[in-house]
Order: C-alpha cells, then sequence, then structure tokens
C-alpha cells in the first residue's frame, strides 16, 4: 500500500503530511485534536507565539501518555497478581481433588 498525501490544518496553515490511505481518518481526527488543543491553550493562557504553544502541547501529550504507561504498567501488574492468586487456588483445589477432598 502506497503512502498518499494528506492536507492537515494546524493554527490556521495547511500541512501536507504522507501517510498510508489506511490511516488518514486517523490522522485527520488527530490533527483536529491538536488544532483544538492549541486553539484552547492559546486561548486559556494568551500565548501567540506558535513555537511556545506546540512546545507546551508537546509536552502535555508527552506527560499525558507517560501517565497512561505507567498506569497500564499498574494494571498489568495487578491483574498477573490475581492471575498468580487464581492459579494457586486451583491447584490447591485440584491438589485436593486428587487427594480425594472435596471443597
Amino acid at each position: 500500500m502506497e503512502n498518499q498525501a494528506v492536507e492537515v490544518e494546524i493554527l490556521g496553515k495547511l500541512t501536507r503530511v504522507n501517510c498510508p490511505p489506511d490511516q488518514r481518518d486517523t490522522l485527520i481526527k488527530a490533527a483536529q485534536d491538536l488544532d483544538n488543543r492549541l486553539q484552547e491553550m492559546s486561548q486559556r493562557t494568551k500565548v501567540t507565539n506558535e513555537l511556545k504553544l506546540l512546545t507546551i502541547a508537546a509536552l502535555n501529550m508527552s506527560y499525558e501518555l507517560n501517565n497512561r504507561s505507567d498506569e497500564s504498567q499498574q494494571e498489568v501488574a495487578q491483574l498477573n497478581e490475581r492471575l498468580e492468586q487464581l492459579a494457586a487456588s486451583l491447584e490447591g483445589a485440584i491438589s485436593k481433588v486428587k487427594q480425594g477432598q472435596h471443597t
């Protein structure tokens, strides 16, 4: 599948980006999300310097990704712990059944 050029608008400026055809809609949605964040941030902070806005937005998005990654790792650790508990419980139940004891 060959990449195709897609135009997205961010802060009133068109930018041409190449992407696979099946990712076009996702790219457009991401660009709209970024533009919305930048517009909102500009209004909220009164910052008009585009480079500064983009830097702050990039830092915010990186922070969000890191938090989500940390949360995901904690959830995986909790699931693994729970699976180990279930496996131990099942092993105990199987052991009792093999010994002729019913739970």
